[in-house]
């Protein structure tokens, strides 16, 4: 990983990254420590276009990656996993919908937030 001042290195490991859609951008990995939020563009042979791929190859022990803590719980459960720089990571507060206003909502939109609503 590539930083500035006390912001955490991994030179020396194999980063799996994952590439937005559809931007095609590779996901900066997002840090926050004593108030300092920051992002970091990690090195890495393999990216992926999914966090799923992104989760398993680190499962096979291909290198670090960076993917929601939900997701890896089960594997963090087991100790396949193990988290690194816990203390650096944002604290995720939910997820946010923006949409335009308009008076009837599309029948799929409606949908999504009725599904998000129930699993919430």
């Amino acid at each position: 990983m590539r930083g500035a001042g006390d912001a955490p290195r991994a030179t020396n490991h194999a980063c799996v990254n994952v590439r937005h859609r559809p931007s095609g951008a590779i996901y900066a990995w997002e840090f926050e420590k004593d108030g300092k939020v920051f992002s970091v563009k990690c090195d890495g042979q393999l990216v992926y276009n999914s966090i799923v791929h992104t989760l398993n190859s680190a499962v096979d022990g291909i290198g670090l990656a960076s993917v929601p803590e939900a997701l890896a719980a089960p594997w963090l459960a087991d100790g396949r996993l193990r988290e690194v720089l816990a203390d650096w990571c944002p604290y995720f507060q939910g997820f946010h919908l923006y949409f335009p206003h308009r008076r009837q909502a599309a029948p799929a939109f409606s949908a999504f937030v009725d599904a998000v609503k129930y699993r919430g």
